[in-house]
């Protein structure tokens, strides 16, 4: 395993302008999937140690992603709108975008634009680790807040999306701990485009399908997942892969810039951005019932192997060992390309038309009890 950039601020494949990642671009060897799999349910390596070999998707997986963009380019469009509303009435002063690494990257971004051209703020925009039961990098927050200067209370954490709202949960506690170490106090509400958990700041609490939740590193700057390995020195940021043989296919400032048309079109018509975040409650409790009968009806212990939502469904289907998916409506087109990549690999399906969610992925368990 070798080095290939220092630890400094890169943009991936965005303009420089969109995104500073705070992240360590190191090379590692991948994994197979199983693998991995074994390896984490066994405790014997964290998840975030390790990667699996990321590929292109198929042809029939691309042409089902086109479909989903086509229908899902303007709720999408909106969500920014109401997430950049909500941020705009909530900092009065200096933004500091701080997108959690890889499903807010893009949220991100696009919401830098939308700050500056709607509502003619002047966000930067970083975007940097955080890890379930590890914590997030306090080197790219110490970065933020000292070497580039940013107001603590301007910074605004953004995701893509809660599912069990395991990743906000981790967030106050990695910026409590923050707080008693380092004497500095942030908000560690988490901004996203939906929270099907309830446990964050967003416009909307709906399993809508985010495009950019479908695709993997050419969706998101080409930056892999975060990694956190013996490997990552003590001042070094939380690692990623670079996917430089990807940048062909790459397609992240292409749909930056589909979305932020959708968004100047949805303005154009007289939309009107709803500064008014969703209530979270009904949502909370919505996922409480939820994640309680799955566990009751598959005899599930370990709740990481529940995987609601369409954005959560769909990284199980791409990146871990699924058991099984279940859908609300398999006619649905939101769920077009999970259909798609269960018969590419072979996952059952299941229907379950109470489910209060398009869908959701269970993880299979792959170690004897």
């Amino acid at each position: 395993m070798n080095e290939r950039l220092g630890p400094a601020p890169f943009s991936g494949s965005y303009r420089p302008g969109d995104v500073q990642f705070l992240l360590k671009p190191i090379e590692i060897d991948p994994i197979d999937v199983a693998e991995k799999e074994r390896l984490i349910q066994s405790g014997r390596r964290h998840y975030s140690e390790m990667l699996s070999r990321e590929s292109l998707p198929s042809v029939r997986y691309l042409e089902v992603f086109e479909r989903a963009l086509a229908m899902g380019l303007k709720p999408m469009a909106q969500g920014v709108l109401d997430l950049a509303a909500i941020i705009a009435a909530r900092r009065p002063g200096e933004i500091t975008l701080v997108s959690l690494a890889r499903a807010g990257t893009p949220v991100g971004v696009a919401l830098k634009h939308v700050l500056r051209e709607v509502f003619g703020r002047a966000p930067e925009h970083y975007s940097i680790s955080i890890i379930r039961d590890r914590g997030i990098d306090r080197n790219a927050l110490r970065f933020i807040l000292d070497r580039a200067g940013r107001d603590p209370a301007g910074l605004v954490f953004v995701d893509g999306w809660t599912g069990k709202g395991v990743i906000a949960r981790e967030l106050r506690r990695a910026l409590d701990d923050f707080e008693h170490d380092q004497g500095v106090r942030l908000d560690a509400g988490l901004h996203a485009l939906t929270d099907l958990a309830g446990v964050g700041i967003a416009p909307s609490d709906a399993d809508y399908l985010i495009p950019s939740s479908i695709l993997n590193a050419t969706m998101s700057g080409l930056v892999s997942r975060s990694i956190l390995n013996e490997h990552i020195g003590p001042d070094d940021f939380h690692g990623c892969v670079y996917y430089h043989e990807f940048t062909p296919a790459d397609r992240s400032v292409w749909f930056i810039e589909e979305l932020l048309a959708a968004a100047r079109a949805r303005l154009a018509e007289g939309y009107v951005p709803n500064a008014r975040p969703v209530d979270p409650s009904l949502a909370r409790a919505r996922s409480t019932a939820l994640l309680a009968n799955i566990r009751a009806t598959f005899g599930i212990q370990n709740e990481n192997f529940i995987k609601p939502g369409i954005g959560e469904a769909t990284r199980v289907l791409l990146r871990r060992v699924p058991e099984r998916v279940i859908l609300r409506d398999p006619e649905a087109p939101e769920v077009a390309h999970l259909l798609e990549l269960a018969h590419e690999k072979n996952v059952r399906r299941q229907v379950d038309p109470t489910l209060p969610y398009q869908a959701v992925s269970l993880i299979k368990g792959v170690i004897d009890a």
